[in-house]
């Protein structure tokens, strides 16, 4: 196996287990008559992701996402030979992960990301999270000034109120695997366009923000 395939099955499983957990809690949610709440599954999406880049970061650099790999492509940060295999394993895990809560809830397949308000809204949404997503992973996966060992905790964090704020408008999902195996397994199609889009509109311009705002040095102490 070569390293870049043992990078993509690192990719995969984070991914799978992004579905599974996350989705998951949406579908445990429904079935409890909502035990979770849009807290509990909020906490659900940044725990996972926060412990699966604990888990392979340093094997794969933790993207689970398209449009995260599209993002660090796009200045430099991630070889474009490697893009393919690691898009093809992200949406695979994405979809095994829909496959494996299916089973689990009876076939019910839950965490569909469909727009409950107007498109051009629903796009905005999903733009600004993705570009705050992207701009923190950005930060603490490049910038050596950034405290180290932070980068599970901030990035968990950063999904954990991405769902909180946009979880009952978009589905919060700032990721184009995460909507692609729910929709896959469920056929549900409604805006999916959207899904893919705007996350990798906002990260493209989260990458070249972050990039701009990199060159700033630490401000010096006043003297007094």
């Amino acid at each position: 196996m070569t390293e870049l395939s043992r990078r993509a099955l690192a990719e995969a499983i984070g991914t799978y287990f992004l579905v599974v957990v996350g989705t998951g809690a949406v579908a445990a949610d429904a079935a409890s008559g909502g035990s979770l709440g849009a807290l509990g599954v909020a906490i659900a999406f940044g725990a996972v992701i926060a412990a699966m880049i604990y888990a392979v970061g340093h094997v794969s650099g933790a993207h689970f996402n398209p449009a995260v790999t599209l993002g660090l492509w796009s200045v430099g940060r991630f070889p474009t030979g490697s893009i393919p295999t690691y898009v093809l394993a992200q949406c695979l895990g994405a979809i095994a992960g829909s496959l494996t809560v299916a089973a689990i809830f009876g076939g019910q397949v839950l965490g569909t990301t469909t727009p409950a308000i107007g498109l051009t809204d629903a796009f905005l949404v999903e733009v600004v999270l993705s570009f705050a997503l992207l701009f923190v992973i950005i930060a603490v996966a490049t910038d050596h000034r950034v405290v180290g060992g932070t980068a599970g905790l901030a990035v968990g964090l950063v999904v954990t109120f991405g769902s909180l704020m946009g979880g009952s408008s978009t589905g919060a999902s700032m990721n184009p695997a995460r909507s692609l195996g729910p929709a896959v397994v469920a056929g549900e199609w409604a805006a999916h366009w959207l899904y893919w889009a705007a996350p990798i509109v906002g990260m493209l311009v989260a990458a070249r923000a972050y990039e701009f705002v990199r060159q700033a040095g630490v401000p010096e102490a006043p003297r007094g």
